[in-house]
């Protein structure tokens, strides 16, 4: 453990304090993610029909995925708005906040009247509450890493900052599962009329056990040594573009690949496997729901593994990996069998535990402590317009396009190439490390008994 200082004294209640950190993030996150992922899990399942009814089911589902994307491009108001906030106020007001935001708008879609019902109406009310949760998400990302991340040793960052990042399979996982659930207990017609409703009202408690243990925490440690040194900035997001932008650019491109390969193996891949190959909704759920129930795992042990080898390294074998697997997973599905489907679903989820369970601690290590809210919710925001906002936009029109897989795998080869690229223009850790242990070594003596880790 990393629970003592180079004296050897024990730190009273360290432990604890990085225990409850890692536990807010990790849940809050999780209940965020549970209500996208309800989102994306309908939108490509039931939404279609719904919202944007039409003759062609494609084109449906296409209209459908627009609104999804709408969740991705709202993204950068909220990395604007509560990453600035987060430097300037505080980690923990700002992630309240964008819990109980998200929290509302999904519960309010689970009430929403269909197209056949209200009109037009219908899915313009979607839009904008699907807005509203990608503000909400886009202010959450940065804050639930810094959360954890800044509680825990510098030396593990990995593994701390991970507890975020099991947030999205975690709440994919919780999703489905809820979804599946209700596929198996009611008719077709039941689900598409009231049963996936169900799933967003369920938001509501969710959320209310999430503010519950977020409410219990304190600020963390590095935020509170820059209020004692009054270092906080004035305007984080100027300085941001300013004088890190290569930090920017280097974290905006390393989340590119990652986020279009978890497209496709959680998302896309209902579609497809509906659709193209004639597969029960059902049994693609279930291949989905097995993959992120071993990223749940797998996601702190490969942050864990990126502490103990070089973080770059990992992450670039890892993003060319995610570049090759498409090719090899599209011709084994092509027979329409489950375990086929199941397995590369699996491996194609694993390749993404290991880019995607390193990254919050990559793209946090890439800006100074001051700006670091700031700097890693725009670079997850920004990012997120263009990998995973249009990612099932474009999977899905290019399989109407060309009939043919083998796009949507250079698709993946392509942005794989592009987190390379941000990989190559990233700095290793010592630098983040040697800032965030400065700061501890700096507070005042009423915290840093609390925060040490030496």
């Amino acid at each position: 453990m990393h629970d003592t200082p180079k004296d050897g004294a024990k730190v009273p209640g360290r432990h604890s304090g990085v225990a409850r950190a890692f536990a807010a993030s990790l849940t809050g996150t999780a209940l965020e993610w549970y209500d996208f992922a309800v989102y994306s899990a309908a939108a490509a399942l039931v939404f279609g029909d719904l919202f944007f009814p039409s003759e062609d089911p494609l084109t449906g589902t296409l209209l459908a995925f627009s609104t999804y994307a709408v969740g991705y491009v709202s993204r950068p108001l909220g990395g604007f708005v509560f990453g600035r906030l987060g430097d300037v106020i505080g980690r923990k007001k700002v992630l309240i906040a964008t819990l109980v935001l998200i929290g509302a708008a999904t519960f309010l879609i689970g009430v929403l009247p269909a197209y056949s019902t209200a009109g037009v109406a219908a899915p313009i009310a979607l839009v904008v509450l699907r807005f509203a949760q990608g503000v909400g998400v886009g202010g959450e990302w940065g804050g639930a890493v810094l959360l954890s991340s800044e509680f825990g040793d510098p030396r593990r960052r990995g593994f701390y900052a991970s507890a975020a990042q099991v947030g999205p399979p975690a709440g994919n996982l919780l999703a489905n599962g809820v979804l599946a659930a209700l596929g198996a207990l009611l008719t077709e017609a039941q689900f598409e009329s009231w049963g996936w409703r169900v799933a967003f009202l369920l938001s509501g408690v969710l959320v209310a056990f999430g503010l519950w243990i977020r409410a219990k925490l304190e600020e963390t440690p590095v935020f509170k040594a820059m209020e004692a040194e009054h270092s906080r900035p004035e305007a984080p997001i100027r300085e941001v573009f300013t004088t890190q932008p290569r930090a920017l650019l280097a974290a905006i491109l390393c989340r590119i690949g990652p986020d279009v390969l978890y497209a496709m193996f959680t998302v896309f891949v209902l579609t497809y496997a509906t659709q193209k190959l004639g597969m029960s909704r059902g049994s693609a759920l279930a291949a989905v729901l097995i993959g992120s129930s071993l990223q749940v795992f797998l996601m702190p042990l490969a942050g864990a593994l990126s502490d103990r080898i070089n973080r770059r390294l990992l992450y670039g074998c890892a993003a060319m990996a995610a570049g090759v697997w498409p090719f090899m997973f599209f011709p084994m599905i092509g027979g329409g069998t489950w375990l086929p489907l199941a397995t590369g679903v699996v491996v194609g989820l694993v390749i993404h535990c290991c880019l995607y369970g390193p990254q919050a601690a990559f793209i946090a290590e890439q800006f100074s402590p001051r700006l670091r809210y700031t700097g890693s919710s725009l670079a997850y925001t920004l990012a997120g317009i263009i990998g995973g906002a249009v990612a099932p936009l474009l999977f899905t029109s290019l399989l109407s396009a060309y009939g043919s897989w083998v796009p949507l795998a250079a698709y993946i080869a392509v942005a794989s190439a592009v987190s390379l690229a941000g990989v190559y223009l990233g700095r290793d850790p010592e630098a983040a490390i040697d800032e965030d242990t400065r700061l501890a070594s700096s507070e005042a003596p009423a915290t840093v008994d609390a925060t040490r880790s030496r």
